[in-house]
């Protein structure tokens, strides 16, 4: 307390500011946490700017998961599960009078779309009806407990609150190689391209690789994946290569590579993807490397994401971030700067899926504001992968669970099984489930 008050920051803290609260992050985490704290009682401001995509996609409020994420992904792994139904319905006796199954992208894209912007337009009405006051304006740090914020035109603001949180989320990554960025898409923008993508390269080995290549497969697209080294790290590898082996009798061809170039042949249009050359080093059995190419539709850049913090002034306030962006935190509070917090997937360590956000904002306004003790626990958290033959886990992996407790400790059992549905359309000799 007395250091506090010799460096005037105990000053700054008991000092009347104009908002109890405000959050840095229209996401789903940030919503929760606004609508939360406003819930108790307080005087919240949300902030909400999203930068447009290399290719200039932009999107409403809700975050990644709404508008980017896990709701567009979700509604097309349905789309392409049910082109499978349609065939599996034939043997189960419905009678389907065309053979020719064809998706009509522009149809589904706009339909995906339509439903999002209902979700946008409900949470700007959430927020109103919970008396948060919303801004789409990017928040900058220029002083303790002060933003200055500038919105879409240019309009300078300082706002100045006891507690701020972070819950920027986290951007595609581009690799440092030749013509990547102006060639490739990433995930903020595939949802919303006005063509199918066509012939598909994905690039990496991550869920959001793995998931849009399944989809786009089952749409009717031919897709490769190319990936440096295993399929999801951090997930049990025995499954991973399971899932692999599934996508491949699907036909989804995998390339052990990196690529060196990509060359932009043909621009795409309103209604066709364009060409892309893709270029590799690729080892051959005589032990000689070459150079391969191969012309995409499409290129899909899915290596990871980055934390959304640069450029917000964090060190004018002294948060600390990690090599990766993330905010390092305890207990979501910053580790050296007392009236910052964090949530979500720009928190060092936290799970990076929508519903543990969500809890965690809710849990740490709880805290913060009625002294209620409950923390939010971030191990045992279940997740899914939305490949076509999706994967569910909740724990630790074997890789890990050898690394904590030694592999003499570790027992494994496996049962595979093939689910009843699956018989009748005769799925038996690619689907055995886990």
């Amino acid at each position: 307390m007395a250091k506090l008050e010799k460096s005037g920051a105990l000053d700054e803290w008991l000092k009347q500011h104009q908002y109890d609260l405000v959050v840095i992050g229209g996401g789903s985490g940030g919503l929760a946490t606004a609508k939360e704290a406003a819930r108790l009682g307080k005087k919240v401001l949300c902030l909400d700017f999203v930068k447009p995509s290399l290719k200039g996609t932009t999107w409403g409020l809700g975050g990644t998961c709404v508008n980017v994420g896990c709701i567009p992904k979700k509604l097309m792994h349905q789309t392409a599960l049910l082109g499978e139904y349609i065939e599996d319905a034939r043997k189960f006796g419905w009678s389907i009078q065309s053979a020719d199954k064809k998706l009509n992208w522009e149809k589904m894209k706009n339909a995906i779309q339509d439903h999002i912007a209902a979700l946008n337009w409900g949470y700007r009405v959430q927020l109103r009806e919970r008396q948060v006051t919303y801004s789409n304006a990017y928040g900058v740090f220029t002083g303790s407990h002060e933003l200055t914020t500038t919105n879409k035109k240019n309009k300078v603001e300082k706002i100045t609150a006891d507690r701020f949180i972070i819950a920027t989320g986290l951007r595609p990554r581009y690799p440092d190689v030749e013509g990547a960025k102006e060639c490739c898409i990433s995930s903020d923008d595939l949802f919303s391209l006005s063509y199918n993508p066509g012939k598909t390269l994905c690039v990496g080995a991550s869920y959001v690789s793995l998931e849009c290549a399944g989809f786009l497969k089952g749409i009717g697209n031919e897709v490769t994946v190319m990936v440096r080294s295993i399929l999801l790290r951090g997930f049990d590898q025995d499954m991973a290569e399971r899932i692999r082996s599934h996508m491949m009798t699907r036909n989804i061809k995998f390339v052990h590579a990196v690529p060196t170039k990509y060359e932009r042949l043909e621009e795409p249009t309103d209604d066709k993807p364009g060409l892309v050359r893709v270029s590799w080093e690729e080892s051959f059995e005589d032990g000689n490397k070459r150079v391969v190419t191969e012309d995409f539709n499409t290129v899909l850049m899915a290596i990871g994401r980055d934390a959304v913090t640069d450029g917000m002034g964090l060190e004018t306030v002294d948060v600390e971030r990690s090599k990766s962006g993330k905010i390092i935190g305890r207990r979501e509070q910053s580790v050296s700067c007392p009236y910052v917090y964090a949530i979500g997937d720009v928190l060092e360590g936290c799970p990076e899926l929508t519903p543990v956000a969500i809890q965690a904002g809710r849990i740490l306004m709880r805290r913060l504001l009625t002294g209620n003790s409950e923390l939010t626990e971030y191990d045992q958290v279940p997740t899914t992968v939305f490949t076509p033959l999706e994967y569910g886990c909740c724990g630790l992996a074997e890789e890990a669970a050898i690394a904590k407790y030694g592999k003499e400790n570790i027992n494994v059992y496996h049962n595979v099984f093939i689910p009843l549905e699956f018989s009748v359309p005769e799925r038996i000799e690619n689907s055995h489930c886990y």
